[in-house]
């Protein structure tokens, strides 16, 4: 099979930081184009419109969507319509429902989407989750705490209605815990903290069960200063089991079992090109389906506004 032709439309931190060295490290895939309002890729074709780029160029056969879950079904639907392959960063959009109908839209036209996790893909994921199938969880807490003026600074999107806020980052969380999980859990009880002056939470306090009442605490909080936390603590009859720094490394009972180099992005390429070899779509709404529920069920506080 020859190289997937691709484009990417949003160049943005994401795209230069993680993308592009991805794709260039994969031989499945070519970067034909981009589409941004305001970036570039040196030595690749660039539009300012997604539509300018369809029209253009006919040869695309794929197209990564990275610009903010807010504007991302429109142009999602349109490379979908024009017959091309769909890689949707996370979170794949700012509704269940739109994310839905461009699955369909999928289907009918015989084109693959992938509704890209890239915190699944951390190093020692697979192994806490074949711990934890193989023991009895008691419990679990999942601390995702960092500083927003480190990772997102002077972004006003993720403060916006639809941007998420303190959910961006926490739901990679969910989308570790809602794979590793033996069985389903569902929300209980949650507080959403908002800044007076922001559409969205900034922290978030959620209490989640599974149908045997095994609980499941998170903890997002987006005004960490120093060390920033990204730990998934499990209690289980075979011990403690720790997932720390963003899933790449798994202790259990305080000796470390696994530990791998961030390699996320190279895996959500390979799996699209798999995805695609294979004429089959990838679409898990379960972690977008509980922030929804956190802000259909969480109660909301106020707390004081939020400056950049």
């Amino acid at each position: 099979m020859s190289a997937i032709n691709l484009a990417i439309v949003g160049v943005g931190k994401i795209v230069r930081d993680q993308h592009l060295p991805s794709i260039a490290a994969n031989a499945d895939f070519k970067l034909v184009a981009t589409a941004s309002r305001h970036g570039t890729v040196d030595g690749v074709t660039a539009y300012t419109s997604i539509d300018d780029m369809l029209d253009a160029e006919p040869s695309i056969d794929a197209v990564s969507l990275c610009m903010p879950p807010q504007y991302r079904y429109e142009a999602a639907y349109k490379a979908l319509a024009a017959g091309k392959h769909v890689f949707l960063e996370k979170p794949p959009g700012a509704t269940l429902s739109e994310v839905e109908d461009l699955e369909d839209l999928a289907n009918k036209q015989g084109a693959t989407l992938f509704a890209s996790w890239h915190s699944r893909y951390a190093a020692a994921v697979e192994a806490a989750k074949s711990f934890l199938s193989s023991t009895e969880m008691k419990s679990m807490h999942v601390i995702w705490k960092e500083d927003v003026r480190h990772w997102h600074p002077n972004q006003e999107w993720i403060w916006q209605a639809g941007g998420l806020g303190v959910f961006d980052p926490g739901i990679n969380a969910l989308s570790i815990v809602t794979h590793i999980l033996p069985k389903a859990m569902f929300l209980s009880a949650g507080t959403l903290e908002f800044p007076e002056n922001r559409d969205s939470p900034i922290a978030a306090d959620l209490h989640f069960r599974n149908v045997d009442y095994v609980p499941v605490h998170a903890e997002f909080d987006w005004r960490q200063t120093g060390k920033q936390s990204w730990d998934i603590i499990a209690e289980t009859a075979a011990g403690q089991m720790v997932l720390s720094e963003g899933g790449s490394k798994l202790s259990v009972g305080g000796e470390l079992k696994f530990s791998a180099p961030e390699a996320e992005y190279p895996s959500l390429y390979r799996r699209f090109a798999e995805l695609i070899k294979a004429g089959k779509s990838d679409v898990d709404l379960a972690p977008l389906r509980h922030v929804a529920d956190a802000f259909m069920l969480g109660k909301r506080k106020f707390v004081e506004a939020f400056y950049d």
